[in-house]
Formats: C-alpha cells, structure tokens, sequence
C-alpha cells in the first residue's frame, strides 16, 4: 500500500528552482562554505540556483532582497543562511517572518531536535523557521550560517523532502 506522502512524493517535480542568500557581515562568495555547499548539493540533485547572493546583516537589505526574489513569480524555494541566533546584530528571522504568509512550525522543530543530537543544548540558540512566502508560491527556509548547521538542515530535512514540500504548494 502506497502512502498519501510517498505518492506526493513520486508525483513531485524533479527539479526545483532556487534562490540562496547568505546573510553575514563578514563573509564574501568566496569564504561562504554554507551558501556553496547548497549551491552544490542543490545543482548535484538536479536543482536549479536561479540566484546567489550575499548581503549584509541588516533588516533592509535582508528585506529587500527577499521580496524582489518573492516578486519574480519563478522561485519555488529560498534558502537562506545566517542571521537566526539572539544576538544583537541577528536579524534575519524578524524579516523571514514578516513575509510568511503560513509558517511551517516543524521545520524549526526537528532541526533544532537534530541539532540537539550534534550540540546539545547551544541548539535552543538557533531560531530556524521556514514557511510560505507572501506570494503564496515560494518557500522560505531560514537556516544558521555554519557549514555544520546547513548541513544537518540538507541531510536530515531538505534533501529528501524539498520536491514534496514544492509539491504541496503547486499541486
């Protein structure tokens, strides 16, 4: 007996169409492993990057290219990196937030339980949070800005369930 999610997911497109944006004050495309990891491991499963890019830590610049990227009606996923601990300067999530239309709430959930297998208790740090887009066709995956973090996030969420979550939305 086939499942509801394994036939969404072998009904899911095969290719998705993405944007990364790392948010960092410091990091340039050069020394951004997080944001290059999930360009490659996007592109090696067959997904497209439409676009990459870097701004700094600050809620206008994070917002403004949030919703340029929402407006242009061909990206199915934002994935974006850094900016979601408490300290000061992180402002990402605020941002992300605002422009959720329906938040994913489990998102945030497993990957702080997975994160609390590799980093114990510093996982409550991370205010990870995904959700779709105002534009009611784009979703938002806010992520930490470590190499580590990233990668837990791809192998225990992302990669095995990013065609259905686009799935969801188009079907």
């Amino acid at each position: 007996m086939t499942t509801g999610s394994t036939q969404h997911r072998e009904s899911a497109p095969k290719t998705i169409r993405t944007a990364i944006l790392t948010i960092s004050d410091t990091r340039t495309l050069e020394t951004d492993t997080a944001g290059e990891y999930l360009k490659t491991v996007l592109e090696d499963g067959g997904h497209q990057v439409l676009v990459r890019s870097i701004v700094k830590d600050d809620s206008d610049a994070i917002r403004a290219t949030l919703e340029a990227w929402l407006a242009r009606g061909d990206i199915q996923a934002i994935i974006t990196t850094g900016g979601t601990g408490i300290a000061k300067r992180d402002n990402t999530i605020p941002v992300i937030e605002s422009l959720i239309e329906k938040p994913m709430p489990g998102f945030g959930e497993i990957f702080r339980m997975l994160s609390y297998q590799e980093v114990r208790g510093a996982a409550i740090l991370s205010r990870a949070t995904a959700g779709l887009g105002g534009n009611g066709k784009t979703l938002l995956f806010a992520l930490p800005g470590s190499l580590n973090a990233v990668q837990t996030a791809w192998k225990g969420i992302l990669a095995e369930d990013l065609e259905h979550f686009v799935f969801e939305i188009i079907r």
